[in-house]
């Protein structure tokens, strides 16, 4: 690892500990040559799968977008931004957890419905009405019925 101060080659690493759950690496280290000291982080790469979308295409995974999914569906709901981003790793563990290089757009719509009806019923049923495109109150209906029927 370069010395950020003096840009020499090597550095050592004087400790180690896991941070971030364990998902993380955070390690000190001192320049063999100019003896400052600075912190490291390091997390394993995962590699998303791409998404094969309705019409066939295929893209890269976004975080943006599912970010963006959720945060509009819970826009003005009693949900916190902690529970917002458990909600986003949960959905991102269980991609990586299926160890497919390609998963269907649909998969993480149903993913997302899951993981809103857990917070919050309002979310999901603006989501599901987004995701599954309604086009009346009937389908409304349906969705609070299925809904409400699933917790009960």
């Amino acid at each position: 690892m370069f010395c950020p101060y003096c840009g020499a080659e090597d550095t050592k690493v004087i400790d180690s500990r896991l941070v971030a759950e364990g998902s993380q690496v955070r390690r000190r280290r001192e320049c063999v040559v100019c003896g400052e000291r600075c912190t490291t982080y390091e997390t394993a790469e995962l590699l998303m799968p791409r998404v094969i979308k309705q019409d066939g295409s295929r893209e890269p995974f976004s975080d943006e977008k599912l970010r963006n999914g959720l945060l509009r569906a819970l826009e003005k709901r009693p949900v916190s931004a902690e529970q917002i981003e458990a909600a986003l790793s949960r959905i991102k563990h269980e991609l990586r957890a299926a160890g497919e290089r390609e998963i269907a757009s649909k998969w993480i719509g149903e993913r997302v419905m899951a993981v809103l009806s857990e917070l919050d019923p309002v979310a999901y049923v603006r989501f599901a009405s987004v995701y599954r495109s309604f086009q009346d109150v009937s389908e409304f209906q349906r969705a609070i019925l299925e809904f409400t029927d699933g917790k009960t």
